[in-house]
């Protein structure tokens, strides 16, 4: 096992590329640190249904999924729940019948998920896997404590993202704008109308054409380009 100071997490996200980097390197971290994890993933809610967002090297295909699919399972109930859920021994783990005759068929045979505080996710949980019965008893207060900086980190990087993709909406609006105002300044010249007419006429065609006001502006647009082009050849 390794000994990483808490501030690792928070260099590792500022050298991270996105949030995806981030979490695939918290989940290998985790495996490193929390002993007798032979995998981990995050688990997180987004627009109604959980997912896992990462997963380690060695996270077996499917596992978190199969849970996802039958509302039941570790990772289920700690991120829902918000209450550690741990089986020592999935071979005689009665509360998940369906999820573990799966797990025990890749080779897994304890589980740890510890719910993870994400501020702006209302369910999220760090899920542990080990291959051996107990393999992950030694291991549960370093796996609570690795949890929660990752919780912080996550938070800070889903923050960043939010940022991102916020001025990202706004330099698409200010690109639609400018489209829609070229487009709106060609039909004036051309049919010799105001701007609300203009407008008024673009919209109705966008709706007859079904496509968005953007998108026929800019084909509005290309097209004026295009035959200028043309007309100076």
């Amino acid at each position: 096992m390794t000994s990483e100071t808490p501030d690792t997490l928070d260099q590792a996200m500022v050298r991270s590329r996105g949030l995806d980097t981030l979490l695939r390197d918290l989940t290998d971290r985790a495996v490193r640190e929390v002993p007798g994890a032979v995998a981990c993933s995050i688990t997180v809610r987004r627009a109604g249904r959980l997912l896992t967002l990462a997963g380690s090297a060695g996270l077996p295909s499917g596992l978190d999924q199969r849970q996802y699919e039958n509302g039941s399972g570790p990772c289920v109930q700690a991120a829902e729940t918000g209450t550690e859920q741990y089986a020592p021994d999935l071979a005689t783990e009665t509360r998940w019948p369906a999820y573990t005759r799966y797990a025990l068929a890749t080779g897994v045979r304890t589980v740890l998920a510890v719910p993870l505080d994400v501020a702006g996710e209302p369910d999220a949980a760090l899920n542990l896997y080990g291959e051996r019965t107990g393999g992950l008893a030694a291991g549960r207060d370093a796996a609570r404590a690795f949890a929660a900086r990752a919780a912080d980190a996550v938070t800070t990087a889903l923050h960043i993202e939010r940022r991102r993709q916020s001025a990202a909406d706004v330099r698409t609006a200010l690109l639609s704008r400018s489209i829609i105002d070229q487009a709106i300044g060609i039909l004036m010249a051309h049919e010799q109308i105001d701007a609300g007419q203009a407008l008024e006429r673009l919209r109705r065609l966008s709706q007859d054409r079904n496509i968005k006001l953007r998108d026929l502006c800019a084909q509005v647009v290309a097209r004026t380009e295009d035959r200028s082009s043309r007309g100076r050849k």
